[in-house]
């Protein structure tokens, strides 16, 4: 983004969503498997203030896992993950989503301009996990 004088304010809202099918392995280093890309900032940068994830099917006890990356996806950094509890997906129940709590609108994540989030789930799902994100572009 140009220097300016200008207060640079969110302008542009996204949706991303991502399914994610087999095991997040590797997530120890910088280039773990099985993840997908979830979202790409704008040209000026943006701001992530929702991530949920929600199973399309029964699920056990599930790490989910959030990466992000400044180079395509060559080197994917770990920088949150949080814990989906196991449930039973079925017509007469509910499907409980679960958030990252650590992003809201009065604590965004900030994106640098290109920067990509990508996601994972540590216990594969056949049928998937959908991971949903809500940004604004700068």
């Amino acid at each position: 983004m140009a220097k300016t004088f200008t207060a640079p304010f969110a302008q542009s809202p996204k949706n991303f969503t991502a399914v994610v099918t087999g095991a997040a392995g590797t997530i120890t280093g910088d280039t773990p498997t099985n993840t997908v890309l979830l979202a790409t900032a704008g040209a000026d940068g943006a701001i992530l203030t929702r991530l949920s994830a929600i199973p399309r099917a029964t699920v056990t006890a599930s790490s989910l896992v959030l990466f992000t990356s400044s180079d395509s996806g060559t080197t994917k950094r770990l920088i949150d993950s949080v814990l989906m509890a196991a449930q039973t997906v079925a017509t007469t129940t509910a499907i409980t989503s679960t958030p990252f709590t650590n992003y809201s609108e009065t604590t965004p994540l900030r994106l640098a301009a290109g920067e990509q989030l990508y996601v994972g789930s540590q216990v594969a799902l056949a049928s998937g996990i959908v991971f949903k994100a809500e940004t604004t572009d700068f």
